[in-house]
């Protein structure tokens, strides 16, 4: 795509804060810039939130609560419906070129993110119509028990970098399938995809006031306010351990409901009897999918001492045939990380492991003077205590330990705190269940890679955070359950 189609595509889309059902200026009138990671260059400005038009979000979204939360599930789930067919079909390419120039990833993952975020939006509009409550007698036989399910009321949802489209939809889709009312605030790096998002709920028919969203250069003076406002009834984030804590430590004065998708550190595990030739093409896939910058993504990987040798050969060879350039140029694998903050992160955790004796099978360079890139990078003869895997990389990083025994390694990965994603090869059933059961961890991918789907929940354990998205478990984060009970009625 030359400059022209790009200053055109930028020209079309919204810039403004999303109150009401419009895109407005902010009521401070500032902006702020959002760069192109690929080249380090300004895209476009938007709107700089404040907390007033938080303030004015949180009215707007009061006043249109009870009118969301009785209309018929049906309405709900046609607007849903609609969305999914505008994010697939009219807005597709638009969708994937935006998340592309704001964040990064190669435009084929990018084509990817709209199809996964967009099942957020079908399914929920499915679920929609299969919200059930109870009705029963209790034990006792003088009481008849009534269970009604009804909306939780005004939801924040705070949204990262990573997957600017399918964080959005997977919180709103459960969110207005359940009659919610919603502010979104997305990441100062990637606005624009969301007020995209906010675009295409509008056209589908979405009542004013139901969403807001407010793109801000600063997080806390727009989330500060909306957490301590008495109204607010749910708090939905997705993003780094440390952040979620103190997120929940602020809801905690309001007892907020709250979602928490946090950090992961997934270990990849091959083990003796594993497919090698499958292990490394899913490996590949699962650490360099969004160029490492998943939650899920595979961060290191145990590789048992049988088939060390063979599947590290073949690894590094399999990463070192991976093009990075910018994410819209033709056959691009790897993208740039999405800042230079974040490239600085990675390449600092990346030193101070040759620092301590980890050695480069491949990669390791800064392939360009321009942009945030990183060369994806396989590291060998890795300290299994070390920084490199007792914390989250988020980068194109793949360190490789040798095991030699299942029991140990169990121990080594239950002693983290986090446990959201993992992934392990092997040919053996009974060592599929047996660790299913035994590892600390919220989502397992067997002789797979990357496994989110939208039918399935996905969160995890510990300090992965609390709550699931997706799945029939999604809904569930969204509703209340209200006991009646009444006298039992005489029979003739």
């Amino acid at each position: 795509m030359n400059d022209s189609r790009i200053a055109e595509l930028l020209a079309n889309i919204p810039t403004g804060i999303f109150i009401n059902g419009e895109f407005t200026d902010s009521s401070s009138g500032e902006r702020f810039d959002v760069l192109n990671p690929a080249t380090g260059d300004v895209l476009i400005s938007v709107a700089d939130s404040t907390p007033d038009d938080a303030a004015r979000a949180m009215d707007i979204a009061v006043d249109a609560q009870w009118d969301w939360a009785v209309s018929a599930p049906r309405e709900r789930a046609e607007i849903l419906r609609r969305a999914f067919e505008l994010a697939t079909g009219k807005y597709r390419d638009t969708l994937a070129t935006v998340m592309t120039l704001e964040m990064g990833k190669p435009l084929d993952q990018a084509y990817g993110e709209v199809t996964y975020g967009a099942e957020f939006l079908r399914w929920f509009a499915e679920e929609a119509a299969r919200i059930r409550g109870d009705y029963f007698r209790v034990p006792e036989g003088h009481l008849q028990a009534m269970v009604v399910r009804r909306p939780v009321g005004p939801c924040l949802f705070i949204t990262p970098w990573n997957f600017p489209f399918a964080m959005a939809t997977r919180k709103a889709g459960p969110a207005f399938a359940a009659g919610n009312v919603a502010i979104l605030r997305p990441s100062q790096d990637t606005p624009l995809t969301a007020l995209l998002f906010a675009q295409i709920m509008n056209e589908a028919g979405l009542p004013k006031g139901v969403l807001s969203v407010l793109p801000s250069k600063s997080a806390r003076p727009i989330t500060g306010p909306l957490i301590q406002d008495p109204r607010m009834r749910k708090l939905s984030f997705t993003g780094s351990t440390t952040v979620g804590k103190a997120l929940l430590k602020e809801a905690a004065d309001n007892v907020l409901r709250t979602s928490m998708e946090l950090g992961g550190n997934a270990p990849f595990i091959v083990f003796e009897d594993a497919d090698i030739d499958e292990a490394v093409k899913a490996a590949v896939a699962t650490k360099l999918r969004n160029m490492g910058e998943a939650c899920n993504a595979a961060d290191h990987f145990f590789v048992h001492t049988d088939v060390y040798d063979e599947f590290t050969e073949k690894f590094s060879a399999a990463i070192a045939k991976q093009k990075v350039g910018d994410g819209l140029a033709e056959g691009t694998d790897v993208g740039p990380l999405v800042s230079e903050k974040q490239l600085a992160d990675v390449s600092g955790m990346l030193d101070r492991a040759v620092a301590a004796g980890a050695k480069i099978a491949v990669g390791g360079g800064k392939p360009f003077n321009n942009g945030f890139f990183i060369e994806p990078t396989v590291l060998v003869d890795v300290d299994p205590e070390s920084e490199i895997v007792t914390e989250e990389i988020f980068g194109p990083i793949a360190p490789v330990i040798r095991f030699d025994d299942e029991a140990e390694l169990i121990r080594v990965i239950n002693k983290d705190s986090v446990g959201l994603a993992g992934y392990f090869h092997t040919k053996d059933m009974s060592r599929v269940l047996r660790l299913a059961e035994r590892l600390e961890i919220g989502m397992l991918g067997v002789n797979s890679a990357t496994i989110s789907n939208a039918a399935a929940p996905f969160g995890g354990l510990k300090q992965s955070g609390t709550g699931r998205e997706g799945g029939k478990e999604g809904i569930e984060e969204y509703l209340e359950t209200v006991y009646v009970g009444m006298p039992a009625p005489d029979f003739f």
